[in-house]
């Protein structure tokens, strides 16, 4: 046998190795790293995105430094979704999430940073005060609000609770603590546990007081818990438990029961898309909010919520309004719907 004919079979058998152990170092990785290879989403995602970045960089006089800002937790679904695209189009335009040294992030914590210079705009989930506005101009600024998306407030309860809704009147007085059982809006002979974020943790809860409770005091029975996921979780696990939370928080998620909520016993309006998804089919399936009824005004427990610029003439104001100009475009807008949150238009 020739050289050649005995080169040619080493060959093909090295070849043939080759491929074999390559195949199983490809499953091997698979196996370990399943989204190694799969670029299918990120490949549409990517489109979608480019389609989103070339909209954005339209926008103009946005402004190259590191700007820092905070606020609302509300906000923190909005931030995932649109920081990160901002951050493609405009790399030099760089934003960091800033908590505050002392106390709890939130919409008042956010305004009271931004007021003593350490952020360059705010996030928040409701209006500025008359204090806020005041202290402000003692510092010689000027504070302005920008509306930019539409929430609202859900009421999570146990999914085997048998209550179909509550009206506005009625829960006020659960957390005013006039209402204490169940049975006393149609449920059963059941202690309500209504839970609850302080007052001075957020936006979210200021609002809340203030609208629903029309600025009366908690009850004595109302137990506190420090966040939204924790709060959810007792709720999934007490029957007689009741929270409430920004809808886009608690629409989606499985373990609760979302309410309808009305002005009247024969007007609920749920926060939801009908007919209601049962917790049984959730994660396959969740709930979608109720977009419609939130932008006609339909539901009882709508607000905005607003971007926060101090107008000093300044590079911040700059970027206050860059950011804003940002969320307002049609794209723009869209990421927030993204988010789960309901666009202005």
């Amino acid at each position: 046998m020739s050289q050649k004919n005995e080169i040619l079979p080493l060959l093909l058998t090295v070849m043939v190795t080759s491929a074999v152990l390559g195949g199983i170092a490809w499953w091997l990785l698979n196996k370990t790293f399943p989204n190694l290879n799969d670029r299918s989403n990120s490949s549409s995602s990517s489109s979608s995105n480019n389609q989103i970045s070339e909209t954005l960089a339209a926008v103009k006089n946005v402004p190259e430094g590191l700007f820092n800002y905070g606020g609302s937790t509300t906000w923190a679904p909005i931030r995932k979704e649109v920081d990160f695209i901002i951050q493609q189009v405009w790399p030099k335009f760089r934003l960091v999430y800033t908590d505050p040294t002392a106390g709890t992030p939130g919409t008042g914590s956010g305004i009271r940073m931004l007021i003593e210079n350490q952020l360059a705009f705010s996030q928040a989930s409701r209006s500025l005060k008359d204090e806020e506005i005041q202290r402000a101009q003692q510092r010689g600024l000027t504070l302005k609000e920008v509306p930019v998306a539409i929430d609202g407030i859900a009421i999570a309860v146990h999914p085997d609770l048998p209550v179909s809704g509550l009206t506005i009147t009625q829960l006020k007085d659960i957390y005013t603590g006039k209402i204490r059982n169940w049975r006393q809006v149609g449920g059963p002979n059941l202690a309500i546990i209504p839970y609850s974020r302080r007052k001075e943790d957020g936006g979210t809860v200021e609002f809340f007081i203030d609208q629903v409770l029309e600025k009366a005091d908690f009850g004595d029975n109302i137990q506190y818990v420090y966040s939204t996921t924790p709060a959810l979780r007792k709720v999934s696990q007490n029957l007689g438990g009741i929270y409430y939370a920004s809808a886009p928080e608690v629409v989606p998620q499985c373990g609760i029961k979302t309410l309808p909520l009305g002005k009247s016993e024969n007007k609920l309006v749920a926060p939801y898309q009908e007919p209601s998804i049962p917790s049984s089919q959730c994660p396959q399936k969740r709930n979608q909010l109720n977009e419609l009824a939130f932008q006609k005004g339909e539901y009882p427990i709508t607000r905005r919520l607003f971007v926060i610029i101090k107008q000093n003439g300044q590079l911040d104001e700059q970027a206050g309004e860059a950011y804003v100009d940002l969320l307002l475009t049609d794209q723009g807008q869209e990421l927030i719907e993204k988010a789960g949150f309901v666009p202005l238009r």
